[in-house]
């Protein structure tokens, strides 16, 4: 695990680096801050920024020279002390021009916002659309034009949005500053609908930029803009000025208590997990560094004992939690009495009843959800059809689906199949997904696949009347493997938002804090209704 995480964090380190050394120099050139610089000088001193979506990108776009991060910096942040939502264009990538994943994740930010009510502050920074990829950025739901109908829900929820224009605010871009609460806007940059060189060539009307859409003008003359300021630095400090007059939210529904840490160090998650799928660990002993005070009152221990369920506290925040235990147990089997074993990191019917039954419990008595992921699938074969686990599972699912507590899913390790759902997968709405970086993500593993692949081309080939040798049985079996298990990469996921961000194993009670503070400053809780539970 230590040596992937440590490939990882280098890895980030290099996306952090946007556009490059010269792109920088670029930007500095022209009087202006980097979005990250920028970033650093916005938040609390003294405090961090939680960065999500870092990986969005990652390996896509390589013919256009990559968009590092789909250049654009979103996260959670202090601001005056007050958390909120940070969507900063890098102009160092492609001149802040928005690639398909852009607008992707800047909508995933706002996603965010409008679930957990959080506050949302835009740096803008960007030329636009990237015009070579139009037609995956402009028309459907999740597009381009997706992030100014948020704009106008946030707004009418109530949700404060400040936007400060720091550079080009141009063509269908412009209208994200304008449907915000506040607009700020530095001297030298520029907001307008088509450039100078546009609307010579649409209407013969020549202009300078700063004539057409500069800052004084939005201010003296169109009355578009609430702030200009001379540079990056007064306009940020306004910001902060500005942010501190928001006025709060009701309290929070759900309970907390002063927190505590856990009473084990959490960086001995390192020792007690395993990420090799042959191997056994006990998911309580990851749980309890996590947990405060490494307490944890667990639901019916003795009874669906692959899934553990239970309630703790999280930096002070009451949770229950749903997670994967991967040590077989010996069990009685049902109606028989016969000892059997049930295997580690596979959902059974008794497991999933269990689930479903402490998913209503958490639902009924204000409690958020935390899914602790490491999970081969539902249990299959004769037995178990006969047992019901299509039923149970579908009740486990429905429990999940319908839920309307706040939910929070970390992926450990292997997440597939219908697994994947049960334990509140990316479509299932979790306000955060997270993965470590041993998070293994597919329909199944990468030896099943290739199994599975294997046998299917062999048969259509016999078919055609060709056999394959022992030997290319093996370097087709290979091939296939590889290019499943680089798709099953924790990176392939955060690289297609299916994960918010990829956390380091110590790390991940800092994030789930982050992550039920967020989802506190929402107060409101639907009625919850599951419908017709296959019982």
């Amino acid at each position: 695990m230590v040596d992937r995480l440590t490939e990882i964090k280098n890895q980030e380190e290099q996306i952090r680096q946007g556009g490059g050394a010269k792109a920088i120099e670029s930007q500095h050139n022209k009087g202006r801050l980097t979005a990250r610089e920028r970033i650093a000088k916005l938040i609390d001193p003294k405090s961090q920024f939680f960065e999500l979506g870092l990986y969005a990108a990652h390996e896509m776009y390589e013919e256009w020279g990559g968009a590092p991060a789909a250049g654009t910096i979103t996260g959670l942040a202090r601001v005056s002390g007050r958390q909120v939502m940070i969507v900063a264009n890098d102009a160092t990538v492609k001149a802040g021009a928005f690639f398909p994943m852009t607008a992707k994740k800047v909508i995933r930010a706002q996603n965010i916002s409008i679930e957990n009510r959080i506050p949302t502050i835009y740096l803008v920074d960007s030329a636009g659309v990237f015009l070579p990829l139009q037609e995956d950025v402009f028309p459907d739901t999740d597009d381009f034009g997706r992030v100014f109908r948020n704009n106008a829900v946030m707004s009418a929820m109530g949700i404060p949005q400040i936007t400060a224009i720091m550079g080009m605010c141009v063509a269908g871009g412009a209208y994200l500053p304008v449907m915000c609460d506040h607009i700020l806007m530095t001297e030298g940059s520029g907001l307008f609908l088509a450039g100078p060189a546009l609307v010579q060539a649409a209407i013969g009307q020549k202009t300078s930029a700063e004539e057409l859409g500069g800052a004084q003008m939005h201010a003296q003359i169109s009355g578009t803009i609430d702030f200009r300021e001379p540079d990056d630095a007064a306009c940020l400090k306004r910001i902060r000025a500005l942010v501190d007059k928001i006025g709060h939210a009701p309290s929070p529904r759900f309970d907390r208590k002063e927190s505590e840490m856990p009473a084990h160090p959490p960086e001995e998650i390192y020792g007690v997990f395993s990420s090799d799928p042959s191997k056994q660990y006990d998911m309580r002993e990851v749980i309890a560094r996590i947990v405060d005070g490494s307490k944890f009152e667990e639901y019916r221990p003795e009874y669906g004992q692959t899934l553990l369920c239970g309630y703790a506290r999280i930096g002070g925040w009451a949770v229950g939690i749903v997670a994967n235990q991967k040590k077989h147990v010996t069990v009685l089997a049902p109606g028989t009495g016969e000892k059997r074993t049930e295997f580690g990191g596979v959902i059974y019917t008794e497991s999933a009843d269990k689930a479903a039954r402490f998913i209503l419990d958490c639902n009924q008595h204000l409690i958020p959800l935390i899914f602790l992921h490491d999970v081969n699938g539902f249990m299959v074969g004769k037995e178990a059809e006969w047992s019901g686990i299509i039923r149970a599972g579908a009740k486990m699912v429905n429990a999940v689906a319908n839920s309307v507590v706040p939910k929070i899913a970390v992926i450990c390790g292997g997440s597939f199949g219908a697994g994947h759902y049960a334990m509140c997968g990316k479509a299932y709405d979790p306000r955060f997904i997270f993965a470590w970086p041993t998070a293994r993500y597919a329909v199944m593993s990468g030896d099943s696949a290739a199994g599975t692949l294997v046998e299917i081309k062999i048969k259509q080939l016999e078919r055609a009347g060709k056999k394959l040798s022992d030997a290319d049985k093996k370097e087709l079996h290979e091939s296939i493997r590889a290019t499943y298990e680089h798709q099953t990469d924790p990176r392939y996921a955060a690289a297609r938002l299916w994960v918010d961000a990829i956390i380091d194993p110590a790390h991940t009670r800092e994030a789930l804090i982050e992550s039920l503070e967020a989802a506190a400053l929402n107060p409101d809780v639907r009625e919850f209704k599951t419908g017709v539970l296959q019982t």
